[in-house]
């Protein structure tokens, strides 16, 4: 409880700004291994509130090692925090951001009704914007005529094609040709059917970014994979072979999920597979950063900590920024300091 009380008086101001704002959320986002979780349920139990996840892969139940759920995590000073939006649905299924936005706002709404200011906190780029910005997204149907068409090009092509298309997308998750088609697949779609709209009222939020140096970040995602490999990531994937999950359904969730099966199945030896999925996992990072970018210049506001600051000094800085007064753009979210 050292934190709480150490915070006391702090908290109490907090409160009352995020009262007199109208923050209606607070956002912790961040590349892979930058230590989001840790730091957003530290910020949720000083504030006494929930955090909502914003992650692709953590909504599915029996991926835990590979999805770097660290569940631990959410437990401070003894108490549990509550979380929401992982272990939803079922391994083998197709999540999207359209299932996503609307699970969102269903917790968001029940969270706000209890007077809670929840912390979103996940490096999913495209699922955080969705809600944020509350996009009238649309649920898509299988295209088979244009899988078909696709079906013989490389990932590299199919990048080069979904690059082409101006309207937003995760590009962060594409790196399997199946996610890619479905990718250029939503994008078809939405350039024919999808309204100009919003679907949804933008949310107030203050947005905090964890800025991670690239060679610490490296460090990081490079001892956290051999960890997680020595503790039972193979065997994790390897159990869900073994219930009956299609390889290529395991491959299409792509980084560990891919490379591993990849190597139970024996298209890839043990040391090749390692040194990909390693390779994978750097680039993944750099294409959450490119998208965080890309958000700045759509006009969501990120107030950039250095990762390395202890908890508590991250802390004192998210509240020292909810104290400011200043006008909110038009995302919903805070202006820059």
């Amino acid at each position: 409880m050292w934190l709480f009380f150490s915070l006391h008086e702090g908290v109490f101001i907090l409160h009352y700004y995020i009262r007199m704002k109208k923050y209606e959320l607070i956002t912790v986002l961040g590349p892979t291994a930058c230590g989001k979780t840790q730091f957003a349920a530290a910020l949720a139990a000083t504030l006494q509130s929930e955090i909502i996840s914003a992650d692709s892969r953590q909504v599915y139940r029996l991926m835990d090692i590979g999805t770097g759920k660290d569940l631990n995590d959410y437990i401070v000073d003894g108490k549990k925090i509550p979380y929401h939006l992982i272990d939803i649905c079922d391994p083998g299924t197709q999540y999207n951001v359209f299932r996503y936005q609307h699970d969102f706002f269903d917790v968001f709404a029940k969270l706000k009704a209890d007077g809670i200011v929840p912390v979103l906190c996940g490096g999913t780029g495209m699922y955080i914007e969705a809600v944020l910005k509350g996009f009238k997204l649309l649920d898509v149907p299988p295209n088979q005529q244009l899988r078909q068409s696709l079906s013989k090009k490389s990932l590299k092509e199919l990048e080069e094609l979904l690059a082409s298309y101006k309207i937003l997308h995760n590009k962060t998750d594409v790196d399997t040709v199946q996610r890619a088609i479905r990718a250029i697949e939503i994008e078809e779609y939405h350039q024919n059917e999808a309204p100009g709209q919003n679907e949804y009222k933008p949310v107030q939020s203050l947005v905090i970014g964890l800025d991670i140096d690239r060679e610490l970040r490296r460090k990081k995602i490079s001892e956290r994979l051999h960890n997680r490999l020595a503790t039972g990531m193979i065997d994790e994937v390897r159990t869900l072979l073994d219930a009956g999950i299609p390889p290529d359904d395991l491959i299409y969730y792509g980084l560990e999920y891919k490379y591993l099966t990849q190597y139970l199945i024996g298209k890839l030896g043990y040391d090749e597979m390692v040194t990909q999925l390693e390779i994978a996992i750097h680039q993944f990072a750099k294409r959450q950063m490119t998208w965080f970018r890309g958000m700045e210049r759509r006009g969501i506001i990120i107030n950039w900590l250095d990762a390395a600051m202890p908890t508590v000094g991250k802390i004192e800085k998210t509240m020292e920024l909810l104290k400011r007064r200043q006008p909110t753009n038009e995302a919903g979210t805070e202006a820059a300091c």
